[in-house]
């Protein structure tokens, strides 16, 4: 794992302890070896009278390493012996040999001090930091609590109810607010950082400044009775937040442990907690999110040839309706010169005026001023013809999913722009060689697929056809990079991966419904999954317009395993066309409230009389499992499907796709990684029981039938498919 740290006295007798393990001086095994030393050797030489702990180039420590927790899963990089368990490391180091010392020692925080980072700094003396660096205990977000003293020593450092949330939000705190709650006590310019910290540590050891050993603080803490009473509002926030999750409620248990049993029987409780969430499946799903979402940027055959991003300064967007004007909104927030274009005045005026909403809606909710709003869209210019194009380095299309008036459009971009100029399209089921069939333009057409609202979702799908150059692709990647997107780079096909993945998601729920499903438990049991909402209910929030456009692109693609229902065609006759119109599956009041709507089952009937479909009684019946798996088994075989034919590079982008792009809950680890859990012969056998049953539909892909004859993980790396490229 690497890593060490290094000791210096000075003149002054004051030792400086340095933690280095680029980029981010993360804690890892050796490190937390060579710091109990370092820190031993301060303890035991004469000329020591005082400690300062820092981290190397600017950034006190990003925590505990992750790598490790990735170890554990894996089953190595973790050896026996008390010494290979962090939390076991941690109160040995922490409490017996920092906070216990006989000599003073003082952080001094510049850059992070997260996780692991800050629990060492909250165990020495005092703590110096510059008003820019940042605090936080992010544990929460891997499915692990704090496991070095921090359940314990933050609420006696900020009290008890700002201790909580910044564990369970997993939010840092800015330098200069951890100052005015106390947990760190002095706030210096980044240049006189160690100069102050050596000097508060020899203060405290001329008892010119307090020695506090914040474990034993109790001065913040509220008095027992107020104290349950924190918690358990807490809990019940955490359990209506994330019903799933059981680490959060874990982790109040631990605080509570020492506040009623007190310090040392809470460090204990932390530890043995800490070991058992590392082995949880949330830990597992978390940390492989975290470690593919990181992992997306690294594309074979592209981005390990040495190319380097072109400068992209001035983008323009064709269209200014919802996408369109999200993308700019995008854009513009990274410091992006954007030109929008609509087809007539009034179109334009709507879209530059949807633009300037999102941006005042940032100003609102204070994440930006008035000020730099106003400089923002000086950088942005409405136009109505091709003149401005001639020096922008990327165009963006964002017009409506129309094959036709997509082609006409790249034949006007290829006339108007300049031969490197970038063609991206922002479809999201139209095959990119179909747009760009008539242009000679084919190695610069790239699809950047953004998700609605677009300044808002994280997901940034990079669309390459076989002919697109790895040039481009690295540009877009970098473009992803500075508007904070996470991309995924995927080959071209209907749909691509997000929308292809996702399309038996729907029609499975419609082909339930249709055949004595109850709609409104349906959506029941997917939320209650994780999911942010049910297929019906994001159906009415999409718009059926949109849900039949895309729908059909399938049907006409994918003809033998698509289900048509004549649900929302039937639904649409009656001016039914979702949250817009107020009534689509559910009817909504004026403030979007969905409430279900008995007229349904006259459309469902009809429906069922249409298609000639019979009431299944079992389906009628469907336990929450069952539902859960009849909509998301097939999700999983359209996924390898697409990781058969070399669609996704790796089955962890997939994951990221589905997690970021349609909201599966992270902590599942995404759609790959959930069949995995289950097992590739438990997803196939029941696939295979439902075709018979209910059609083709449902049939279990070549690909998913030989993993599962393999007991194989369907997430394993292929050997024969060649990414389409």
């Amino acid at each position: 794992m690497g890593g060490t740290s290094t000791i210096s006295v000075g003149s002054d007798g004051v030792a400086i302890i340095t933690i280095i393990n680029p980029p981010v001086n993360s804690l890892s095994l050796d490190v937390l070896n060579s710091l109990k030393d370092s820190f031993d050797q301060a303890l035991r030489r004469d000329d020591v009278k005082a400690i300062v702990v820092t981290g190397a180039k600017g950034k006190f420590s990003g925590g505990f390493d992750i790598n490790a927790f990735g170890g554990v899963h894996e089953g190595k990089a973790m050896t026996t012996g008390a010494a290979s368990k962090p939390g076991y490391v941690s109160i040995d180091i922490l409490s017996d040999t920092l906070e216990a010392a006989r000599k003073p020692s003082v952080a001094a925080i510049d850059g992070l001090a997260l996780g692991g980072g800050l629990e060492v700094a909250m165990a020495c003396h005092a703590r110096v930091a510059t008003s820019t660096a940042q605090l936080g205990l992010p544990e929460l977000q891997l499915g692990v609590i704090p496991g070095f003293g921090g359940t314990q020593r933050l609420p006696r450092l900020v009290g008890l109810a700002k201790a909580l949330e910044m564990m369970l939000t997993s939010k840092p705190l800015r330098g200069d607010e951890a100052h005015s709650l106390g947990l760190v006590d002095e706030i210096v310019s980044g240049d006189q950082l160690l100069e102050t910290a050596r000097k508060w540590a020899l203060d405290i050891l001329e008892r010119r400044k307090p020695w506090i050993a914040s474990l034993y603080k109790t001065d913040k803490l509220e008095p027992l009775g107020e104290a349950k009473e924190i918690l358990n509002f807490a809990r019940a926030q955490a359990r209506r937040q994330a019903p799933n999750l059981q680490h959060p409620q874990v982790c109040i248990d631990v605080i509570e442990e020492g506040i009623v049993s007190g310090p040392r029987a809470g460090l204990k409780k932390e530890y043995e907690e800490f070991q058992i969430l590392l082995h949880s499946d949330t830990c597992k799903s978390l940390v492989h999110v975290f470690f593919s979402q990181r992992g997306t940027i690294k594309v074979p055959g592209v981005t390990d040839r040495g190319l380097k991003p072109r400068q992209i300064k001035k983008v323009a967007i064709l269209g200014g309706g919802l996408m369109g004007s999200g993308i700019a909104t995008a854009l513009l927030l990274s410091g992006y010169q954007v030109i929008l274009k609509e087809i007539n005045q009034k179109f334009l005026e709507g879209g530059l005026g949807r633009v300037k909403a999102n941006l005042s809606s940032s100003v609102r909710k204070g994440k930006l001023s008035q000020e730099k709003m106003e400089k923002i869209l000086s950088s942005l210019k409405g136009v109505v013809d091709y003149e401005s194009f001639r020096d922008v380095d990327m165009v963006i299309e964002a017009v409506i999913e129309n094959v036709s008036l997509k082609q006409q459009i790249f034949m006007d971009l290829e006339k108007y722009c300049s031969p490197h100029c970038i063609l991206a399209s922002n479809t999201s089921t139209i095959d990119l060689n179909l747009i760009g069939e008539k242009t000679k333009s084919h190695d610069r057409i790239i699809g950047a697929h953004f998700f609605s609202p677009a300044h808002v979702m994280p997901l940034l799908e990079i669309v390459r056809t076989a002919k697109t150059s790895a040039q481009v692709v690295v540009d877009l990647l970098d473009v992803g990079k500075k508007i904070r997107k996470t991309p995924v780079v995927v080959g071209n096909c209907t749909g691509f991966a997000v929308n292809r993945m996702f399309f038996p998601y729907t029609q499975a729920a419609l082909l339930l419904v249709e055949r004595g499903a109850d709609l409104y438990r349906v959506d029941k049991a997917i939320t209650k999954f994780g999911m942010p909402m049910g297929p019906f209910r994001l159906c009415d929030l999409v718009g059926f317009g949109v849900a039949v456009a895309t729908g059909s692109q399938f049907v006409f693609n994918f003809p033998e395993r698509t289900y048509k229902s004549m649900l929302i065609p039937l639904m649409q006759e009656d001016k039914r066309a979702g949250e817009t119109t107020r009534k689509g599956f559910y009817v909504y009041t004026d403030k979007r409230k969905a409430s279900p709507d008995p007229e349904i089952k006259k459309y469902i009937d009809k429906a069922r009389e249409m298609t000639g479909v019979s009431i299944d009684p079992k389906l009628e019946k469907l336990s929450e499992k069952d539902i859960i798996e009849m909509i998301f088994f097939p999700v999983v075989n359209e996924a390898c499907r697409v990781y058969a034919e070399g669609i996704a590079v790796k089955a962890a982008d997939l994951d990221i796709a589905g997690v970021m792009g349609m909201g599966f809950p992270p902590y599942r680890g995404g759609i790959m990684f959930w069949g995995d859990k289950l097992g590739s012969k438990y997803v196939y056998s029941r696939l295979e029981e439902w075709s018979k049953l209910y059609g083709e539909f449902f049939k279990p892909c070549a690909y998913l039938a030989q993993r599962a004859a393999l007991g194989a993980p369907l997430s394993a790396p292929l050997d024969h498919a060649k990414p389409r490229l």
